[in-house]
């Protein structure tokens, strides 16, 4: 050992130099060729799940590449037989001089531990674990050349560094692979929500929504509480994002609470938590949501629906910051940053008693107007190609972007349910027009859906007249689309005369909509029909 220990110290500062095992083992190869009758250094990995074992590593002593086989075919048999040698602790020993192996399990893990195409003297340790290795270190002898029995100990002595890059090897692997699923699950969700980035989008931060970007920036990087107001749709929760995105707590929590959808017996409960056995159903303690919202931001929405009695204990928490869960005894402090949303007019409720006067003096320290759809108009025309962008993309269609005559149509209308229900038009639109067009007018339920191509005959003049309660909800519109081409189709889904050519969709992805739908394709077949569904 003493006569080694430098050569080892070189040994191990490589090996913790150097993350992925290739790099280290080919220098390691040149500081060992001094003291060892080496032409290569090769690390085999056990892969048990794939059943095989593979070279991920050479070094090579005329820096060329290995040129023997990369993978063996690792059976039940050998797997086992590479755990017993592993367990034994020897050295397998290869070549023309070498004694034979001492047992037969030493035989079989010897058939894959050294690679084919193998030549001359070669020695073989395991790496990692005793009983369940991970890989294995082969040092092949130059050519004429063989190993001698002093010089065991050095091999048996880097047997340790080596599973310790073979360790580092493995998690830098791993790594690798929950980063490609993390992106793989980045994608899948941009593709669900028909983004392109995570980042919110602000349409109309440059026009129509220009003072209420003054005001976020101009409140962002203080902490006092935020009151957003505006009506039903006009992005209430995405302006609180962006406050908490450009403020100091952008890497903390940001919680969303509906107020108006909580039951009023669980509001303590889901606000503020609860301890063990609390009261019935109470079988754990339970964070609230403020304390999951502790050190970032937490937004109130509809904050206007929330009773009389959990805005006491609400202003409590805005106070001090302290608060106790039901059925708890200790007081508990966090810090969260309060944004309250509402489409109601807090002022008029405090006037009439329904909302708290110390409360709404509280929440309003900087409130923030959203102005209705119907009040920016200009920013209907990028809006239309925003949404237009995202429902290509979540549905799978080819990109169809406004005309000029659905921009003035899109615009004549006043938007009771804001860019929401801009948002479901323009889906709607893409939908029915299955990427070749987008059917506005039919989407605002101004035209009537043709069995063929489903357009719209109504006069321009005449498109913005429609009452909003004749409007088709989505999936209505949807049905009764592919019902008409069925019925124009005789059953038949798909051939050149199907209704999937019809509506210009492939079959599996109409079929698919027809479940979804609980469309049945077989009430539009002609008795004794025989039509290739």
């Amino acid at each position: 050992m003493g006569s080694h220990r430098t050569l080892l110290l070189h040994v191990w500062r490589e090996v913790s130099r150097h993350l992925e095992i290739a790099e280290s083992t080919a220098t390691i190869a040149a500081l060992l060729e001094p003291q060892l009758p080496i032409r290569q250094v090769l690390v085999r990995r056990f892969d048990w799940e794939r059943e095989v074992v593979e070279t991920v590593a050479a070094g090579m002593k005329n820096s060329g590449s290995w040129g023997g086989e990369v993978k063996s075919k690792c059976s039940m048999t050998h797997k086992q037989a590479i755990r017993a040698w592993s367990k034994q602790g020897r050295l397998l020993q290869f070549g023309r001089f070498s004694p034979l192996p001492d047992s037969q399990a030493e035989s079989i893990a010897a058939e894959v531990v050294f690679p084919p195409g193998i030549s001359g003297e070669a020695i073989a340790g395991p790496l990692g674990e005793s009983g369940n290795p991970c890989g294995a270190l082969v040092l092949v002898a130059a050519d004429g050349a063989g190993f001698e029995s002093s010089q065991l100990e050095l091999v048996n002595l880097l047997l340790e560094p080596f599973s310790a890059a073979m360790e580092n090897d493995q998690r830098l692997r791993e790594l690798a692979a929950l980063r490609e699923a993390a992106e793989a699950d980045k994608r899948s969700l941009l593709n669900r929500l028909g983004r392109k980035a995570l980042a919110d989008t602000v349409v109309g931060a440059d026009s129509g929504l220009r003072l209420v970007m003054e005001r976020v920036d101009l409140v962002a990087r203080s902490d006092v509480p935020v009151l957003i107001v505006g009506e039903t749709g006009t992005g209430k929760e995405l302006v609180a994002r962006l406050i908490h995105n450009r403020s100091s707590r952008a890497s903390g929590p940001f919680i969303r609470v509906n107020c108006g959808a909580i039951p009023p017996e669980l509001i303590d409960s889901q606000l503020f938590g609860h301890e063990r056995g609390a009261f019935t159903g109470a079988v754990e303690r339970r964070q609230g949501w403020f304390e999951r919202a502790d050190g970032g931001t937490l937004l109130l929405d509809e904050l206007g629906e929330l009773p009389l009695a959990a805005q006491v204990r609400l202003l409590r928490i805005l106070q001090d910051g302290w608060l106790e869960r039901v059925g708890g005894h200790h007081p508990i402090h966090v810090d969260v940053r309060i944004v309250a949303a509402t489409h109601r007019d807090l002022a008029a409720m405090v006037a009439t008693g329904k909302f708290r006067e110390d409360l709404w003096y509280r929440v309003a320290v900087f409130p923030i107007h959203l102005p209705p759809l119907r009040e920016r108009r200009q920013d209907i025309p990028a809006l239309a190609a925003h949404f237009a962008e995202k429902a290509a993309t979540r549905f799978g269609l080819a990109l169809a972007m406004p005309s000029a005559q659905d921009i003035a149509l899109l615009q004549s209308y006043p938007w009771p349910g804001n860019i929401r229900e801009l948002a479901a038009v323009i889906d709607r639109a893409a939908i029915l027009g299955n990427g070749t067009r987008l059917e506005v007018a039919t989407a605002l339920g101004v035209g009537k859906i043709r069995p063929h191509l489903g357009t719209d005959d109504s006069p321009p003049e005449s498109r913005g007249t429609k009452s909003h309660s004749s409007f088709l909800p989505l999936d209505q519109a949807m049905k009764q689309h592919i019902e008409a081409a069925l019925a124009a189709t005789r059953g038949r889904i798909e051939g050149p005369f199907g209704a999937a050519q019809l509506l210009r969709i492939n079959p599996h992805t109409l079929r698919a909509r027809m479940r979804k739908l609980g469309i049945d394709w077989k009430r539009f077949r002609e008795p004794g029909g025989h039509e290739k569904r």
